[in-house]
This record gives structure tokens, C-alpha cells and sequence, in this order.
């Protein structure tokens, strides 16, 4: 049976290029704002994971099933009419905290917000900061 391999992987193109290539003003806007909230709130510098996400940190998982790989602590993804945060964290457990978040719409382990100034962003940088500690807690050794 063929190894598995990850479509998103971790690249050396410019996270900075990447983002001022981005069409819609705003969302151009928040993302540069955004970069700076989950460089501070993840303790890492961005790198891009694909052609589309951009990730802080990385950890290596490895499923029950044998399925491993690498991926990244947190991120974001740029799309036409919002951006995708992934935070790595259980949001249905944090239901507090998401209250306090803002508006946004929950997606496959995402959170899709419209624009920056729709949500709290201290909020945010806490829930960024939780969901890097509970990967780092379930997959020790990586950073």
C-alpha cells in the first residue's frame, strides 16, 4: 500500500508576498492584522502551509490507523468573502469563550469570521493560545 502524503505541507514561499497578493482590500487588511495576533498569541513566526494557509508552529501526529504526518499548530486561510482560523481546539468545549468571541460562523474545525472588526481579539489570541498548548499537550516534543 502507497505511503499517504500530505497535500499541505509546510513552504518556503513569503508569507508577507502571500498575503499582499491578496485581491479584497480587506480581507488583505485583517490578514495582516490577524498575522500579527497569532504571531504573539502562538509564540511563532508564520510560514505558509500550501498555496493558502497560513500556519505558526508545527507538530507531528500520528493516528491510531498508522496515518502520520505534520501539520500546523494554528493558522489561516484567506477565501473570497472571509478568512478561516484554525485554532486546534474543541470549540464546543469552549462554548464560553466563543460567546465572548464575536460574530462568526463555526466551520470543520475552523472559525470563519467576514472581517477583524466583527470579533473580540482578545478573545481570539486566547483561544489561539489554548488550542497551541492542548496540541502541544497531546503531541509532546513538537513546536
Amino acid at each position: 500500500m502507497a505511503k499517504y502524503e500530505a497535500k499541505t505541507k509546510e513552504e518556503a514561499t513569503s508569507v508577507a508576498s502571500f498575503i499582499s497578493n491578496i485581491q479584497d482590500d480587506q480581507i488583505r487588511s485583517d490578514c495582516k492584522e490577524l498575522l500579527r495576533i497569532m504571531e504573539n498569541a502562538s509564540g511563532h513566526k508564520a510560514k505558509m502551509w500550501g498555496s493558502g494557509i497560513v500556519g505558526f508552529g508545527k507538530y507531528h501526529y500520528k493516528y491510531d490507523s498508522g496515518h502520520e504526518g505534520d501539520s500546523c499548530l494554528t493558522g489561516f486561510a484567506p477565501r473570497k468573502g472571509n478568512i478561516a482560523i484554525y485554532t486546534n481546539l474543541s470549540l464546543a468545549e469552549n462554548q464560553i469563550l466563543m460567546d465572548k468571541l464575536g460574530k462568526y460562523k463555526n466551520g470543520k474545525g475552523c472559525i470563519n469570521i467576514k472581517k477583524m472588526s466583527d470579533i473580540d481579539k482578545d478573545t481570539l489570541s486566547k483561544l489561539i493560545n489554548m488550542g497551541v498548548k492542548n496540541v502541544l499537550k497531546k503531541y509532546p516534543g513538537s513546536a
